[in-house]
């Protein structure tokens, strides 16, 4: 699962496509799959699969009496219970936000519902770390709100700041929007004609959405709340500001503090099994519901608020004011004190340039590894395919901090020349986003029509040359989509270039947290909303606006 999915169709996973016939196969044009683009899967897979397979093996040479004694040593248990903990914390809060603003937005006759749907979103442009540090701002000791309180005599405030109340502040309210998006399209794609008949049967008001609306929306809570937990597992920059010490935390200090890679890759394996645990609870949970039979589409028409409109704004606008106003007005005031201070937008002039380039080679790389998978995946459909697809795409599901751990790990023992370079950082940064840049291409290629491939090999091209004169021109949007997610993604990833860059290299995010750490807020400022501003129009144009633009609800009303 990836952000991306919630844009563009198709995601990076195959399950349960009807057999088609292949674009390379024997029937029709007696050609087989290019042994090229086979060969460049399995070169993308392997990039992927392997430094992540030598960390297990790092890990375990000294045998499991060794690897659970390393465990032990640095609290595993305790790291699993705080980490679970605060993954299990993040979901429920999301879910209460993400669950009434979406069946707002969706299905009610509240006024401007367009706009609040928009705002809804917004969370999703701002980095943990970023929203980490602005809770810390407001809410922590000798904070803007401690500060204004003490004028009228209240000199303490119960500490929400730090620890896990702190984390799972930051980490909820803007990661929200990954289950938001999601529950508005399932909103919107309800079948009516059940609500009604619930209504028949005597079920009213809470009754029915419980029994009726929320079943017909499972699947979205479920992988809307997977990619809540797989957020919260990989974050570091928020859980290190907070100071709530979970596995990634844990790996960084191994990493950087004991200088101990064995105890790193020990609790990085951890880690990784734990992902896995959580992506098969999902997928055990999306086996169980019942695909619904397929019926005509029909007008939905809102549901009225009444008595409960008030409220319903009252709501909105505070967690508006919450995860909108209250962040990017305390970046705006400290970037004015930087001013003042004399500290402009130039000192972080390299920092942008480095961000800018680095993700621009990242994008760059990955649309060209995610050609093949994609193609041979969506045209081939074998077996084999889909599973070299899969490895491909397996970097998402794991955290930053463990794909940079495991290339530390894996180039210090085969390539120690390649050990704090430019190409190492590029290379983690397309391990972690490569999926996304998968489903925009495989998206793309669903869309080519087949004919057109068809009437090239009937001119004379071969498979190669068909691909690379009709197939590929016709994905450019898409491509450009992934391109530029992965763009987007890179320019936002911490843990994984606080391990690899260069001595000396600073980007955006390593400007950020390193000031933010340290508690020179007003300099956060400045590559704060840069950041912001760049992550706004791809976050908006690939996954806010074709959510919230999809399917109106049938009042002819005011959206």
């Amino acid at each position: 699962m990836t952000p991306s999915r919630l844009a563009i169709g198709g995601g990076v996973g195959g399950e349960n496509l009807p057999a088609e016939p292949r674009l390379s196969s024997r029937a029709g044009t007696g050609r087989r799959t290019s042994p090229i683009l086979v060969l460049l899967s399995v070169g993308a897979a392997a990039l992927v699969s392997i430094p992540l397979l030598y960390v297990f093996i790092r890990a375990l040479d000294q045998g499991w009496r060794v690897y659970l004694q390393a465990l032990s040593a640095y609290d595993g248990p305790g790291l699993l219970v705080r980490t679970v903990l605060l993954a299990l914390g993040v979901v429920a809060l999301s879910l209460a936000i993400a669950v009434p603003m979406a069946w707002l937005v969706a299905r009610t006759d509240l006024p401007r519902r367009k706009l609040w749907g928009l705002i809804g979103a917004v969370p999703l442009i701002f980095p943990s770390y970023i929203a980490a540090f602005t809770l810390v701002a407001v809410l922590g000791p000798r904070g803007y709100l401690q500060q204004a309180l003490g004028r009228f005599g209240i000199e303490a405030l119960p500490e929400i700041a730090y620890g896990y109340s702190g984390a799972l502040l930051a980490l909820a309210l803007f990661t929200y929007p990954y289950l938001y998006l999601l529950l508005i399209a399932a909103f919107r794609e309800s079948d009516p004609a059940l609500e009604e008949a619930s209504r028949v049967l005597g079920h009213h008001g809470w009754s029915r959405f419980i029994r009726v609306v929320l079943p017909q929306v499972r699947p979205s809570l479920y992988g809307g709340s997977l990619l809540i937990i797989l957020y919260t597992l990989s974050d570091f920059g928020a859980v290190s500001i907070v100071r709530y010490n979970t596995y990634t935390l844990a790996i960084y200090n191994a990493y950087r503090g004991l200088f101990d890679r064995t105890i790193a890759a020990s609790l990085a394996t951890a880690l990784i099994l734990l992902t896995v645990a959580f992506i098969a609870i999902e997928v055990a949970l999306v086996r169980r519901v019942r695909p619904a039979p397929a019926r005509p589409r029909r007008a939905l028409r809102p549901v009225p608020l009444g008595s409960w409109k008030i409220p319903s704004l009252v709501f909105l606008s505070a967690m508006a004011f919450f995860t909108v106003a209250i962040p990017v007005g305390t970046m705006l005031h400290w970037g004015w004190r930087a001013l003042e201070y004399g500290r402009g937008p130039g000192v972080v002039l390299q920092p942008a340039l480095n961000s800018v380039g680095v993700a621009a080679a990242a994008a760059g790389v990955a649309v060209v590894l995610a050609l093949a998978p994609a193609i041979w995946s969506e045209r081939g459909r074998s077996r084999t395919a889909m599973v070299v697809e899969k490895l491909a795409a397996a970097g998402f599901a794991l955290p930053g901090i463990v794909i940079a751990l495991a290339l530390v790990v894996f180039s210090l023992r085969f390539l120690p020349w390649a050990y704090q370079t430019l190409a190492l950082l590029v290379a983690a940064y397309v391990i972690r986003f490569l999926p996304e840049a998968i489903a925009a291409a495989r998206s793309a290629i669903a869309a080519v029509p087949r004919e057109l491939e068809e009437a090239a090999r009937v001119l004379g091209r071969s498979t190669l040359g068909t691909l690379t004169a009709v197939t590929v021109p016709l994905m450019r949007r898409g491509i450009l989509a992934g391109a530029s997610l992965v763009f987007l993604t890179t320019m936002k990833e911490l843990p994984a270039t606080l391990i690899l860059r260069p001595i000396g290299f600073e980007t955006l995010a390593t400007r950020i947290w390193t000031t933010a750490a340290e508690g020179f807020y007003s300099e956060t400022a400045a590559p704060a909303l840069i950041l912001l501003l760049a992550s706004a129009l791809p976050v908006y144009w690939f996954v806010i606006r074709p959510v919230l633009s999809d399917r109106p609800l049938a009042d002819g009303g005011k959206r």
